[in-house]
């Protein structure tokens, strides 16, 4: 692609990300691309939505977000209103999303200019509910307790029908998860799982999440979830200190939808999205989870090791009795695959190797 306008997503309380976001205008300035600074907000100031956003920043076809994997979902947010590819610059401490170092971003910036880049998309979620979503009188100026201000609850989908039994279409994508939990430290939350529209179960517990792959490394995981490919379509829902002999995680094809009822008996709900809270339900609410229709465009400079950044972030290999210096592939890709493991996904071969034997 042949970048038109950047848009820039700045952890601000890194002064690296304000020295890295510099480097960004600079190249802007010589490729002679459009550049401006998005979601960007002061303490006293209100927050806007997604589409409010976008179309105040010229619709940016490049986000660029510089921080760690909370700005990367900052900027998710924002590429999903208008299909825009996303970079991470990492600048975080242990990210997932982000792509490339600081120092790497102006190669970066030139390689997707030039159309190089690898796309690597990603399921993302979104929602109905019974209702709109609202937060309560007051709530907003707890949450600005230690830090920025809240977004405001999702708008309305207008292009979507609204129908008393189907809910309404509520204007929101998440890539890492959607999560229902309680609101009061002494009262759990009590909620009706289904699936494809018939119940499964009933949970009392302190959260239910339902996640997507690149989620499964986010709060799913903390919960006890699985860890799962982001190159899978999948949905997984994962109980929070559940009340019940049944506390495991369910994973549900990419066209089943999961819906979570709050119960009568059961205490208010917070919804909150990509960990940001957007609204708060009553008993007798629900929503509806499912796969949104479109997904994330990611920016990759090469083959993703998700499977390596798992192995190092989570130290997987750090234990005296683990250690062994002549661990090698299972595989040493040195020559072509064989025709029965040709179809999958396995490491390029050097550039040096002749793909004729």
């Amino acid at each position: 692609m042949s970048v038109q306008r950047v848009g820039l997503v700045v952890h601000g309380g890194r002064p690296a990300a304000v020295a890295v976001a510099d480097v960004v205008r600079r190249w802007c300035g010589r490729q002679d691309v459009g550049c401006v600074a998005i979601d960007v907000w002061s303490p006293d100031e209100e927050r806007r939505d997604a589409l409010d956003e976008v179309e105040a920043a010229g619709s940016p076809d490049l986000i660029v977000t510089l921080g760690g994997d909370g700005t990367f979902l900052r900027g998710a947010r924002l590429a999903a209103q208008n299909d825009a590819l996303v970079l991470g610059v990492d600048l975080g401490t242990l990210g997932f999303l982000t792509e490339v170092p600081a120092d790497g971003v102006e190669c970066a910036l030139d390689t997707i200019h030039r159309g190089r880049a690898d796309i690597e998309t990603r399921l993302m979620l979104t929602m109905r509910a019974s209702c709109p979503l609202e937060l309560p009188e007051g709530m907003d100026a707890l949450l600005r307790y230690g830090r920025g201000p809240a977004l405001p609850p999702p708008l309305v989908r207008s292009e979507c029908a609204v129908a008393l039994d189907w809910g309404v279409a509520l204007n929101v994508t998440a890539l890492n998860d959607i999560v229902l939990e309680k609101l009061a430290r002494d009262r759990q939350v009590s909620l009706g799982v289904y699936l494809s529209g018939r119940l499964l179960a009933s949970y009392s517990a302190d959260a239910v999440l339902v996640a997507t792959p690149t989620g499964s490394t986010a709060y799913s995981f903390a919960a006890g979830g699985p860890v799962i490919s982001p190159g899978a379509d999948a949905i997984v829902f994962t109980p929070v200190a559940p009340h019940m002999t049944f506390n495991r995680s369910v994973v549900a094809a990419p066209d089943e939808a999961v819906v979570l009822r709050v119960l009568d008996h059961s205490g208010r709900a917070a919804v909150s999205i990509d960990g940001q809270l957007r609204g708060v339900l009553d008993p007798g609410d629900w929503v509806g989870v499912y796969a949104a229709p479109q997904r994330l465009r990611v920016a990759r400079l090469g083959p993703t090791d998700f499977y390596g950044r798992l192995r190092e972030r989570m130290r997987l290999t750090d234990a005296p009795a683990t250690d062994d210096a002549d661990t090698t592939p299972l595989w040493p890709h040195t020559t072509p695959a064989p025709d029965d493991l040709a179809h999958l996904r396995l490491p390029s071969l050097p550039a040096d190797v002749d793909r004729r034997r």
